[in-house]
């Protein structure tokens, strides 16, 4: 390519099949992370799905470098703190530039430019992942703080992608949604708090709720925490009606699994809860998936289907 014209037709078929690959590579990550997330995501329309799921596959490759592989590849708290600042550092160029030879950060990229998801977002998420490993409990300002960073800018950079759809420019989104957006994300993460109560203070010697102790908290501590989450839910549930229709069934959805989690964790003896980790049968959420369906007009499971193949342009 010359450095006064654009790319060629062959380079531009080349970009699209490295594009094609990376949003493969973002899928597969979802699918060994999530399943609730994963069967929400069939629900999402094009191209809202592919950018979606490249945002969640950074989200997790992030937390994977904070709370499980690093360390388990044999990293210390050093090296893993500097494998975290690297992969900022590589999200941000990225970002700039529309190229990473990491696959999921690639994909990320195409999906944060289409969607205007902003430097300022990723660097507050950032921030929030950089909290696990400076701290082992919370304030009430730095809960705030890390929840807002590692769920609230979350649920807003999707929300960002919900709206701009496939409009060619980026689509502000208005104060209502922005507010559910944050409360839905900060519902999902103070839901896995409760659920992961036994791995992050036995594990990770973490404790995330302010003032709570992991190993004393009661029905009534229990419920308190769940009253909180369900608030955010109720908030959140009056902003979805307001999505486009190409992400309505699927945020639905999502909200709805947590719901049942909130419900199941509420049925839960605190006492359990501080032993095992409570989750949604799958026979359960598959219910939740044909509820969705009915009630959202036009909603439809898309089929996982494999990201063509791209043609060989060498021998």
């Amino acid at each position: 390519m010359s450095a006064t014209h654009g790319p060629d037709a062959l380079e531009r078929e080349a970009a699209a099949d490295y594009l094609r690959a990376a949003q493969e590579a973002a899928a597969a990550v979802i699918a060994r992370y999530s399943t609730s997330f994963g069967w929400a995501t069939r629900l999402l329309g094009e191209p809202v799905r592919r950018r979606t799921r490249a945002v969640y596959a950074l989200v997790r490759v992030a937390d994977e470098i904070v709370d499980g592989a690093a360390a388990g590849c044999g990293q210390d708290a050093v090296a893993v703190r500097e494998a975290l600042d690297d992969y900022e550092r590589r999200t941000e160029q990225a970002m700039a530039t529309g190229f990473s030879t990491d696959l999921v950060l690639h994909a990320f990229a195409e999906a944060a430019r289409a969607g205007g998801i902003t430097p300022a977002e990723t660097a507050t998420f950032f921030a929030s992942m950089r909290m696990d490993l400076e701290r082992a409990a919370h304030t009430e300002e730095s809960f705030a703080q890390y929840v807002d960073g590692s769920a609230e800018v979350v649920g807003l950079m999707c929300l960002r992608l919900f709206v701009t759809d496939s409009s060619p420019e980026p689509v502000e989104p208005g104060p209502e949604l922005v507010a559910g957006a944050r409360r839905l994300g900060a519902a999902f993460q103070k839901v896995n708090f409760l659920r992961d109560l036994r791995a992050d203070a036995e594990d990770r010697e973490r404790a995330y709720f302010p003032g709570v102790d992991p190993a004393t908290l009661d029905d009534a501590g229990r419920d308190a925490l769940l009253d909180d989450i369900d608030a955010d839910l109720a908030a959140a549930q009056r902003a979805i009606t307001a999505l486009p229709p190409t992400s309505r069934a699927a945020v639905q959805l999502a909200h709805d699994l947590f719901a049942e989690l909130s419900a199941t964790l509420r049925r839960t003896p605190a006492a359990e809860l501080r032993r095992t980790r409570v989750r949604v049968p799958d026979r359960r959420k598959a219910v939740l998936v044909a509820r969705t369906l009915r009630a959202v007009p036009g909603a439809r499971l898309r089929p996982v289907v494999p990201v063509p193949r791209a043609r060989r342009r060498h021998p």
